[in-house]
């Protein structure tokens, strides 16, 4: 089965993994997935605690040889909602490093130690029946903002189509060496950020914990790339004028990425300024993998997300969710429906909300609002149920609000809700960390600030000040945790 990752057979002295100071060649990882792979024998699925490490890039590489759906588990999960993914997803096994304490709601399956010491001695053969493509590969839970986390069911053709394709958009080869602090319970750090590699037959160095100062070690050492959420390029943009190390780390870089969220135009021309090198986005969801992409040999055009990925087709529609929107006209904000092999095939046993989630044809609902260039950049102005405000007969994306705001030196972090308007039927409201909390800038300098960008129908109504931003692991802004009056 070693067709997902063809350099575990062809390539045994290649660096594939490293964290830390813990590393393994792909003959060492070909031998302890091997070995684990072969003790997954009979097992449904396979919980995954996707703590940063070794183990679990074994475990869930084992749990793809045995053709044994993995559930990778958040170890930061409360009580309540790891109770309800482990009801959900029924699994019958647990991969975790050999000693680790796990929680009460995983007290009752069987535990499976990931040895990695089994990489020093020959693997078993890899050569086994190799699933069908559209067999499951993973049940990734997705974030629960409006109810229980729903399982997404990812099929292997969705991770192999979604990697090859990334290959063809970002000239990604095994010479390239990957490096980034993600998390591994999500598929941007999990399958983009180790399953990546691998597939390429390059490797990935994982900080374990992201600093600037790892990034700088690690791209002035070899690497190549570097994967990154929009706090972790904020941080970047902030340190570079103080830090030439990490200027020329980054100047020589093939490729940064950013995804998860919108990165801000204020970031991008930061670090473009600073290094020479453009920052570019892609635009992904746990139940379509990656969907659109800035290609490496195309033009990193700030605040897109680029143009779909091969075999990838997207479409933008209206409120009625059938008629599309042509491209073109940057106010024509419509939302994006996606259709290709990446798409998950299920949630777990909630056919109701698999049901719902696609359109006729097969084209996925994403939630996702955008306007698209007429060259076909897509640029995405938010979500359809928190960032996309209909304001005075207008549809008003909040992203774009977001950007202009982020670009006065007197604000640091922000975002943008509409709520109701007797007058407007929705007034835009802006949440502001100010850059001074002594002195914040006023509300009609930052409602000015905005029109002269924009449009004045585009301006900020109302200004609330903050100390920070409710913020998820992967640093997006949780904009329903925003104080309500």
């Amino acid at each position: 089965m070693s067709s997902l990752f063809p350099a575990l057979a062809q390539e045994p002295d290649r660096p594939a993994l490293r964290f830390g100071d813990r590393s393994l060649t792909y003959g060492e990882l070909a031998s302890a997935a091997g070995a684990l792979a072969a003790r997954l024998d009979g097992a449904t699925r396979a919980a995954v605690w996707a703590t940063p490490s070794l183990e679990t890039a074994v475990g869930v590489v084992a749990a793809l040889l045995a053709g044994v759906p993995a559930v990778p588990i958040n170890p930061k999960s409360g009580g309540s909602e790891l109770a309800h993914i482990v009801a959900d997803s029924a699994p019958s096994v647990v991969l975790a490093a050999p000693g680790t304490e796990l929680p009460d709601a995983l007290g009752d399956l069987t535990f499976v130690g990931i040895d990695i010491d089994t990489a020093a001695a020959p693997g078993p053969a890899l050569d086994g029946p190799e699933p069908d493509a559209g067999a499951p590969a993973f049940v990734v839970y997705t974030s629960g903002t409006t109810g229980p986390p729903k399982g997404a069911v990812l099929p292997r053709r969705a991770v192999t189509s979604t990697l090859d394709a990334l290959q063809d958009a970002w000239e990604w080869t095994g010479d390239d060496v990957l490096v980034h602090g993600l998390p591994l319970f999500h598929v941007h750090g999990l399958i983009l950020g180790v399953l990546g590699p691998l597939r390429r037959g390059g490797s990935v160095r994982h900080l374990g914990r992201f600093s600037t100062e790892g990034v700088t070690r690690e791209l002035g050492s070899g690497a190549t790339m570097l994967f990154g959420v929009p706090t972790m390029y904020h941080r970047i943009a902030e340190a570079l004028p103080a830090d030439p190390e990490l200027v020329k780390a980054l100047s020589g870089a093939r490729l940064l990425v950013s995804g998860s969220a919108a990165l801000p135009v204020h970031d991008h021309e930061r670090i473009a300024a600073a290094t020479g090198r453009r920052v570019i986005e892609r635009y992904g969801m746990t139940e379509t993998l990656m969907n659109t992409s800035v290609r490496a040999d195309g033009e990193a055009r700030a605040g897109t997300v680029g143009v779909p990925l091969p075999g990838v087709s997207v479409r933008l529609v209206e409120e009625d969710g059938v008629t599309e929107i042509p491209a073109g006209d940057p106010e024509a904000v419509g939302e994006i429906q996606v259709r290709g092999p990446n798409l998950f095939t299920e949630y777990l046993n909630r056919p109701d909300a698999t049901a719902g989630a696609f359109a006729e044809g097969g084209w996925f609902r994403t939630g996702d609002m955008a306007v698209r260039d007429a060259d076909g950049y897509v640029r995405i102005v938010g979500r359809k149920a928190t960032d996309l405000i209909k304001s005075g007969g207008y549809k008003i994306g909040a992203g774009e609000i977001e950007n202009a705001l982020l670009e006065h030196p007197g604000v640091r972090e922000a975002a943008v809700t509409g709520e109701p308007d007797d007058d407007l039927g929705e007034r835009i409201v802006a949440w502001i960390v100010p850059a001074d909390a002594e002195r914040p800038p006023a509300a009609d300098e930052l409602a000015s600030h905005v029109a002269d960008r924009l449009a004045p129908h585009k301006r900020p109504r109302v200004v609330r000040y903050l100390e920070a931003l409710p913020r998820n692991d992967m640093g997006k802004i949780m904009k329903r945790a925003l104080p309500r009056d």
